[in-house]
């Protein structure tokens, strides 16, 4: 990691990650806290900044295990799949008096607005 005005790189553990593993590449901006290590500095509660997009997906995406891609956007966008998983939890677990006709046509109706909306990679 390369600290935003500091000269020099800053060990980077996966260990020390609060964000998931996969969205974590070069470029992505992320805030941390720095402790002295066995071999130099180290970072440590690696998070992405409060309130960012990346940090409201992260969260989402590891609560449902969603699957996330790299679009090189604002943010990552959901999978199909990842974005459907997503949908279907949040309609069986916060409206549970929907039956299962409800539910499918919900998900099918919100999955057409996510896309004409580009909130799905394709």
């Amino acid at each position: 990691m390369a600290p935003e005005g500091g000269p020099e790189d800053i060990f980077l553990h996966a260990n020390d990650l609060l964000v998931p593993e996969e969205m974590i590449r070069p470029g992505v901006v992320v805030e941390f806290e720095v402790e002295e290590g066995g071999r130099g500095p180290k970072a440590s509660h690696v998070r992405f900044p409060q309130g960012s997009a990346k940090a409201v997906i992260a969260a989402r995406s590891a609560q449902s295990g969603a699957a996330m891609v790299d679009d090189d956007d604002a943010w990552d966008a959901l999978t199909l799949d990842g974005f459907t998983a997503q949908i279907t939890e949040v309609l069986l677990t916060v409206v549970p008096p929907l039956g299962g006709d409800q539910i499918l046509d919900a998900r099918r109706r919100m999955i057409a607005a996510a896309q004409q909306q580009g909130w799905i990679a394709s």
